[in-house]
């Protein structure tokens, strides 16, 4: 295995339609720069859309910018309306 990600599902309870938000994204260093992110975001991508999904959404670290560029080269749209928030319990 070189890489994995995972989707968790979510529900617009608004517009009553599913959506996955993508909470993981990895690829092992050695193999990075190969297209193996394409390709995991291909398959998140094909399987949304068969289970009539509306969309996907994912957050990453600001200082992340190659994941950034991999988002914006696949027409991930970066949200400029919403601020997130956590809460650290631990």
């Amino acid at each position: 295995m070189v890489g994995f990600t995972q989707l968790y599902p979510s529900f617009l309870s608004v517009s009553m339609q599913r959506v996955w938000i993508l909470n993981d994204l990895f690829v092992a260093e050695n193999y990075r720069k190969q297209g193996v992110a394409n390709l995991l975001m291909d398959a998140a991508e094909e399987y949304a859309q068969d289970t009539g999904a509306v969309r996907i959404v994912l957050a990453t670290q600001i200082t992340n910018t190659a994941a950034q560029t991999l988002y914006e080269s696949r027409n991930y749209l970066r949200d400029e309306a919403f601020y997130h928030y956590m809460l650290r319990l631990v």
